[in-house]
């Protein structure tokens, strides 16, 4: 059984050092609780070409810019279903598309050694994406412990905090463990505020109270630009030259 689904929203990131998270808990109160899915693991496969051309344009700041990504919750094997998602943001705006798939044929269909399961309009924009695209291959794992919160009033805003970011550019598949290079500091959470529209009233006075700013990050972004630090590293021992 498949399914698709479209998610159009603005995610707005900030940084939260370990007292700005307690006095955020404090303020969700009475404002939001746990979601469904409360604490849990999220693991993805982000896909990109060998000259990795996702990722480079997404740091340029585009007006468009998209990504291609499996994505699952919590352990799965190989017959567990996935999200494959094409996520798309333009002028500020994110666009999720997204299919659920069993991992196998996800992996499969995205490596080019079988055709797209099945036909409908989401997943024939992920299969124009995966052809337009040459070379594309899983390029970055990518996993992070999150606590999700919904209204308490049935509004539209959702709040998201992610710790414990890891990845690794080897074992790249979503049936492997959860390790890596981490890509934030200890103590560091990165919150996401996912509304259709402007912030509530309540959130906007905490983040004023509490000196804390809107942020530009990418998770796939800030690893890789990990790891192009460590590659010029690595290149000016070599040349017998040292980079500031």
């Amino acid at each position: 059984m498949t399914n698709a689904n479209v998610f159009k929203r603005y995610e707005l990131k900030f940084f939260l050092n370990s007292k700005q998270k307690q006095e955020l808990l404090k303020t969700l109160e009475g404002h939001m609780k746990l979601d469904k899915f409360g604490r849990s693991t999220i693991k993805n496969i982000y896909y990109d070409t060998p000259d990795n051309i996702l990722i480079r344009t997404s740091l340029d700041k585009p007006v468009y810019k998209e990504k291609l990504r499996v994505r699952a919750y919590g352990n799965v094997g190989s017959s567990d279903n996935v999200f494959v998602e094409l996520k798309k943001k333009y002028k500020g705006i994110v666009y999720k598309r997204r299919v659920v798939l069993p991992e196998s044929i996800a992996s499969s269909w995205l490596a080019g050694e079988i055709t797209e399961p099945y036909r409908s309009q989401i997943s024939d924009e992920i299969e124009y994406a995966r052809c337009f695209y040459e070379g594309i291959r899983p390029d970055c794992f990518l996993s992070y412990t999150r606590e999700a919160y919904e209204p308490i009033d049935g509004s539209d805003i959702r709040l998201t905090l992610d710790e414990d970011i890891l990845a690794r550019d080897y074992d790249l598949s979503l049936t492997k463990g959860t390790y890596g290079d981490r890509v934030l500091p200890e103590g560091i959470t990165l919150m996401e505020i996912k509304v259709p529209g402007a912030i509530p009233m309540w959130m906007t006075e905490f983040l004023t109270k509490n000196g804390i700013y809107k942020a530009s990050f990418s998770k796939y972004g800030a690893y890789y630009k990990q790891k192009m630090q460590k590659t010029t590293t690595i290149y000016s021992f070599i040349g017998g030259i040292k980079y500031a």
